[in-house]
């Protein structure tokens, strides 16, 4: 029986090789097209809980909707403090991601993305050879619900990117990337990894794929 990897679950950094078979959903789900707007326009409509009110009054929306909800759940996870280790900041406009980006990175960056040949309706992928480790400079980027393009970035210390090279059971070809955290003793002991793997805070490198619509900076 061959062993594999369920995208929902974390993994262990060993299982992160040629030939493991991963199953990966969220990688050939739909792309979110949200755009930014623009830095002058984003920074003119609120982006916080104590204006939730004038935010949803912008967009049209009436309190109790799904939308609404989903609004203020995306606005809470971007107020959130950071943990011990974390540098994170939510952008709302394609100018501030970059230059957010530049300032805590630095100006020497690439931009990495989730990559498939064609569309595919097959979640099952093989890891190919040729795995890159993209280092541990990074930031990662996350897509988050919301009427306008809203990104949570956050860099979390002795975190490695890796892009990883795909071939699906149909033929797609696809280059995905995953992350391993080294250090997770700042995380709390209910986090879904620890439950998952069976292990404790700090004790062992944890990783994940990364969902179709989130975007790594790392150091070139």
């Amino acid at each position: 029986m061959v062993s594999s990897i369920h995208e929902t679950i974390f993994f262990f950094q060993k299982d992160l090789r040629t030939g493991k078979l991963v199953n990966l959903p969220s990688l050939i789900a739909a792309s979110d097209r949200t755009p930014f707007l623009p830095d002058r326009v984003a920074k003119s409509i609120p982006f916080s809980s104590s204006k939730f009110p004038e935010i949803l009054n912008h967009f049209s929306l009436k309190p109790q909707t799904r939308e609404a909800e989903i609004m203020k759940r995306t606005i809470r996870v971007c107020e959130r403090e950071a943990i011990n280790g974390e540098q994170m900041f939510c952008v709302t406009s394609l100018e501030s991601f970059i230059d957010l980006s530049i300032a805590t990175l630095g100006k020497d960056i690439q931009l990495l993305s989730n990559q498939l040949s064609k569309e595919t309706n097959n979640p099952l992928f093989t890891i190919a050879r040729g795995m890159q480790d993209m280092g541990e400079n990074e930031l990662i980027c996350h897509n988050e619900r919301y009427p306008r393009a809203v990104f949570l970035c956050h860099s979390i210390n002795k975190t490695t990117v890796y892009k990883v090279p795909l071939l699906g059971r149909d033929g797609t070809k696809a280059n995905a990337l995953a992350v391993c955290h080294k250090d997770t003793s700042a995380w709390s002991p209910k986090h879904k990894a620890f439950q998952i793997l069976k292990v404790k805070p700090g004790t062992v490198p944890i990783c994940h794929f990364l969902a179709r619509d989130t975007l790594a900076w790392v150091s070139n």
